[in-house]
């Protein structure tokens, strides 16, 4: 192992379990330390205080979002069902029970925090959708925040489509925007006039403010980097929070796991899903190309490519 100042300690091969590969922030070259100084045990105290200035942080938010009635909405509406039934799939059992469940917690009065954890493709978007049309019909506005302008567009696609037929304004807010037409959402979102806005870390900035927001869902929590989850954290303090994830980070697990957050798990696939077929092969620029386009035209696939450097 190569420290700073070509220090060097050698790890006998029967201690490899203890070589992990770094992964930082921004993916930023860290900084070696020199072997026998004391700059180590410096950085382990000030990550350790840090870490206790984030768990006293969280205990506090769950203290007051559970001392806090939440908004009660109402049972489901005419246009409710109506929007459900227009879900072109079959829900499966699993995904039944996560959608009454977070029916449940909005109509409880209770400030809801759920995490519905699934593969891809297992239908965890379709409930976001039905909780965002519950909220959207009481006045309430929601925000959907999600790590990826890509991921952005999808969602925003799939929102606007499947709402079409109904009085509720979908908006985005990602770098795919030009600055007036992101101004524009910022304007009507201040005076309620935007039900649900779908977007990157944009949402979080300091010009967006909300008329009424009443849920924020949260896509793949574990993408967003420390100052991100800061602002989350300020806008969960008395709204339902609904978290989507395939890859759960330990800590939303385990505050799911002593009941902090309820969790709903989606283990069943949808009716004719293919499974997922992963190969790991040399780089080739003919078989990336026959892959997506077989992607293209047969629907959504997925493919990794892994290349020298």
């Amino acid at each position: 192992m190569e420290y700073a100042e070509n220090g060097n300690l050698y790890l006998p091969a029967t201690r490899l379990d203890g070589i992990q590969k770094y992964a930082g922030a921004e993916a930023k070259k860290p900084k070696l330390n020199r072997l026998g100084g004391d700059q180590w045990n410096k950085t382990k105290t000030r990550v350790k205080g840090a870490v206790k200035e984030i768990a006293k942080d969280l205990v506090m938010l769950y203290a007051a979002r559970q001392q806090t009635h939440g908004f009660r909405y109402s049972e489901d509406t005419v246009w409710q069902k109506e929007f459900e039934e227009m879900f072109p799939y079959e829900e499966t059992e699993d995904q039944w029970d996560a959608i009454e469940s977070t029916k449940a917690d909005m109509e409880s009065g209770k400030i809801m925090d759920r995490l519905i954890c699934g593969d891809v493709g297992y239908g965890k978007t379709e409930i976001a959708l039905r909780a965002a049309f519950k909220a959207v019909q009481e006045g309430k506005q929601v925000v959907y925040l999600v790590p990826t302008t890509i991921l952005a567009q999808q969602h925003y696609n799939t929102f606007a489509q499947r709402m079409k037929d109904f009085p509720v304004r979908v908006d985005l807010m990602s770098r795919f925007k030009t600055s007036a037409q992101i101004k524009k959402t910022v304007e009507d979102l201040k005076k309620g006039m935007v039900d649900i806005v779908i977007g990157t870390h944009r949402v979080l900035s300091k010009d967006v403010q909300f008329k009424d927001l009443g849920l924020l869902i949260i896509d793949e929590e574990q993408r967003f980097g420390v100052a991100h989850k800061e602002k989350i954290k300020q806008l969960k303090e008395n709204i339902d929070v609904l978290t989507l994830t395939a890859t759960p980070i330990p800590r939303t697990l385990h505050m799911s796991l002593v009941g902090i957050r309820d969790m709903s798990v989606l283990e069943e696939p949808p009716v004719d899903r293919m499974p997922i077929q992963t190969y790991v092969m040399e780089h080739n620029d003919e078989m990336v190309r026959e892959a997506i386009h077989r992607g293209t035209v047969k629907g959504r696939t997925g493919l990794l490519c892994i290349q020298p450097g």
